[in-house]
């Protein structure tokens, strides 16, 4: 697994994560379009992405902590109307999580009642 870095980043992409089966390099705009490759491959390939970099100042202020939840609680400060889920996955990636790992720990929250989704894609601490 790995961590967010600026290793190797291209000042137009501001999004890079790949593959964990086959190592292809994803880039995007958003880090909600990573989430969207990682749905997408799921459902065909049932293959994982890790990040690679994520050029987003609440990524590189979120705190290590291997809590997802006290990760969104510090996220949520920066984000008016949710935090975006991409970002939240870029975050949780400092401690070695995938895409997977936190979209299946972010659906465990959300049917506890810990967090909710005001919008698509985009998370609030309860």
């Amino acid at each position: 697994m790995s961590s967010v870095s600026r290793t190797d980043q291209r000042a137009d992409v501001p999004f890079v994560a790949r593959s964990t089966e086959t190592g292809d390099r994803i880039e995007a705009s958003t880090a909600n379009e990573v989430v969207a490759v990682y749905r997408r491959q799921q459902g065909l390939l049932d293959t994982d992405l890790e990040w690679v970099f994520a050029d987003h100042q609440a990524v590189s202020e979120a705190p290590d902590s291997d809590s997802l939840e006290t990760v969104l609680q510090a996220l949520d400060e920066s984000f008016q109307n949710g935090v975006p889920l991409g970002i939240l996955t870029a975050a949780m990636s400092k401690q070695g999580w995938t895409v997977g790992d936190t979209v299946a720990e972010v659906y465990d929250l959300r049917m506890e009642g810990a967090l909710w989704e005001p919008r698509s894609d985009h998370l609030r601490p309860v």
